[in-house]
């Protein structure tokens, strides 16, 4: 191809140049573009990076803008409506349509194969409930013995994004969306900034391992900072980021280019450096230690509801954590539920690929822990990992949560395309970049009124599916109304899926042999799987 390279541009340098000197000067410009082209197939030769460039010296290229092209025109001309990854069209435009307030019904049934393998449904009654006789606003009050300020919540809330990760734009329309449809926003682990709170929406304030917004110099928790801004009366809830579903038992990354002067005041670290928080925390290294951790946070909030958000790894490492509560008799008012399935920024492909448990195993498993050693009343669920319907919140309180997240569906309600770049800084929607030309185009006081739009009608749309299944109230959503194919002619409901364990049942010695090698290695002393446990 090279050699071709050679002929091909020294006979059209030599055949422009004679047309333009004998013929007409307008074949200058011709000339220019193709010495213009030579010179940079030349380079492209020249070059010992790209090894197609080199062999094929100017049409190399071509693979590059392919590659930048492809996930816009796969996704606008190729997959079907129900085929896209990680959200289908389907989803998506509900999210749009729902966002901007015009039409999300469909036409002409269902586009799900409705016989294949995995598909799911929720049962309805015979006898539903009239819609309008309905709480239009169902919520969870979370807050348990110790708790002086429990939190009404929603049970549908903005999940963990930080600014830095979004924009200050993308930050200003979900909090001001919160506002609106009064529910809750979750910061991230990047801190506390003033577009959190500029629209006196409600905060869950999360707490990461890099301690942003609360730590010292050296990276360590500073409980007097913690103290004074988790006693804004805006920050509802506080929440240990102990491992989140896109990049479990991984800190978290903030690119270099992300890191601007302003996150970098607000997180207390250097600017324009690539920030990789911790994979641990440093201010607890025991299970015991965890757990008197989050009476430290409650009592320096002035008792606020405490929580931390997790990603099932080491089954033995939460019942450790769940033996630690009740040793200690301290216990977090909350627990979040995060699925391996989930994420909205930077994460290594293995971990994001290969790494925790998805959300409904996730779910299962911690409520099945907490309710099998007697604990379940102190302690309330919230689920998070690629919920974007109403159908996904009532299959996750189906499962055993109270509540539930989202954060990419919210960013779609902000307008997202799916560009598969938010790792980039170059987000062509200007939520997931912090480059001023981009987010721009972002106008928070729009972009409030869709996520609020969104909320009201997802939850418009369980309350319905709660009365078509007979239901008046959340928490009798149980796992028998929620049914899954598991052949062409066998279906089975959640209760026989994922069974039920009796209350206090695994404190009294009836443990599930399911269960009982993770109690083995369970220790509140220390984490992981330690090869000197016996059986």
């Amino acid at each position: 191809m090279r050699t071709n390279f050679y002929i091909i541009s020294s006979i059209s340098l030599v055949v422009t140049f004679a047309l333009a000197f004998f013929l007409s000067s307008n074949w200058y410009v011709v000339f220019a573009i193709t010495l213009a082209i030579t010179i940079l197939g030349y380079y492209d030769i020249s070059q010992t990076r790209h090894t197609i460039m080199r062999n094929y010296p100017v049409l190399g290229r071509l693979r590059y803008v392919l590659e930048e092209l492809r996930p816009k025109m796969y996704q606008y001309f190729i997959e079907s409506d129900i085929d896209g990854r990680p959200f289908n069209r389907v989803d998506r435009s509900t999210v749009y349509q729902r966002a901007k307030s015009v039409r999300d019904t469909i036409p002409f049934g269902t586009q799900h194969d409705v016989y294949a393998e995995g598909y799911e449904w929720i049962c309805h009654s015979i006898a539903p409930k009239a819609f309008d006789t309905l709480n239009p606003d169902p919520r969870v009050m979370i807050g348990n013995k110790d708790c002086k300020q429990p939190y009404s919540a929603s049970i549908l809330n903005i999940s963990a994004m930080s600014f830095g990760s979004l924009s200050a734009a993308a930050i200003e329309a979900l909090n001001g969306g919160a506002k609106l449809g009064n529910f809750a926003h979750n910061t991230g682990e990047g801190g506390l900034s003033d577009y959190h709170l500029k629209h006196g929406g409600d905060i869950i304030w999360q707490i990461g391992t890099g301690y942003f917004g609360c730590r010292t110099e050296d990276g360590k928790f500073n409980p007097e900072l913690f103290a004074e801004k988790s006693k804004q009366p805006q920050v509802k809830m506080i929440e240990i980021k102990i491992s989140q579903g896109a990049k479990p038992g991984h800190g978290g990354i903030l690119p270099a280019e992300k890191n601007s002067e302003e996150i970098a005041r607000i997180r207390h670290i250097k600017p324009h450096t690539k920030v990789v928080s911790p994979p641990y925390h440093s201010a607890f290294d025991t299970p015991l230690e965890m757990v008197k951790f989050i009476k430290k946070l409650r009592d320096l909030s002035g008792g606020k509801p405490i929580g931390f958000k997790l990603c099932i790894g080491y089954k033995s490492e939460f019942i450790s954590i769940c033996q630690a509560m009740v040793e200690l008799d301290i216990y977090p008012d909350y627990i979040a539920v995060d699925g391996g399935e989930g994420g909205t920024g930077a994460a290594p492909p293995e971990f994001s690929n290969y790494v925790g448990a998805p959300l409904i195993d996730g779910l299962d498993f911690v409520h099945n822990i907490l309710r099998g050693m007697g604990i379940r009343q102190h302690i309330k669920l919230i689920a998070a990992g690629k919920i974007t319907s109403a159908f996904h919140v009532a299959r996750a309180i189906a499962l055993g949560a109270d509540a539930c997240y989202q954060a990419r569906a919210m960013m779609l309600a902000l307008g997202c395309i799916q560009a598969l770049i938010c790792n980039t800084n170059k987000c062509p929607t200007g939520i997931a970049t912090q480059d001023p030309k981009l987010t721009k185009g972002l106008v928070p006081a729009d972009k409030m009124t869709r996520v609020a739009n969104y909320h009201q009608k997802t939850i418009e749309n369980f309350v319905e599916l709660l009365g078509a299944s007979g239901l008046d109230e959340t928490g009798n959503l149980t796992r028998s109304h929620i049914y899954r194919r598991i052949s062409f002619n066998d279906m089975i409901t959640y209760e026989e899926l994922f069974p039920s364990i009796k209350p206090g049942s695994m404190r009294d010695g009836d443990i599930p042999a399911k269960y009982q090698l993770d109690f083995a290695y369970a220790d509140r002393t220390r984490w992981g799987i330690h090869p000197d446990v016996k059986f």
